[in-house]
């Protein structure tokens, strides 16, 4: 197998816009479908307002904002978020991303193989 580079707006995205999530578009930039065996890398496109679901479940995330503001749910406690910022959320923890900013809010977020990509 060959290694991949793509741009991510050359991958078709879903659209999250009926709650529990409003405003997201979601894109597997690397997963099973490429190979990759041990995780899955993905990019959120949260519109202004927009948030994704209140939820959580047994696997980790690793988060990067990579563009826009808003905050993000550790559980009970709200936390702003702004590009550059790096963060982790265990397993089982509750959690959610909204934007509270004037432009798209751009996450790359990694899980790890198995669960649903999208």
């Amino acid at each position: 197998m060959q290694g991949k580079r793509i741009h991510y707006t050359e991958i078709a995205p879903k659209r999250f816009d009926q709650e529990p999530a409003q405003g997201v578009e979601g894109r597997v930039l690397i997963g099973k479908e490429d190979g990759a065996g041990k995780f899955c890398m993905r990019a959120f496109v949260v519109e202004p307002g927009g948030h994704t679901p209140r939820h959580a479940h047994d696997w980790e995330h690793e988060i990067f904002i990579h563009a826009g503001r808003g905050r993000m749910l550790f559980g009970e406690e709200w936390k702003e978020v702004e590009p550059g910022c790096a963060v982790f959320i265990p397993g089982n923890l509750t959690h959610q991303i909204e934007n509270t900013g004037g432009e798209s809010l751009t996450v790359i977020c990694l899980i790890p193989a198995g669960p649903p990509e999208l």
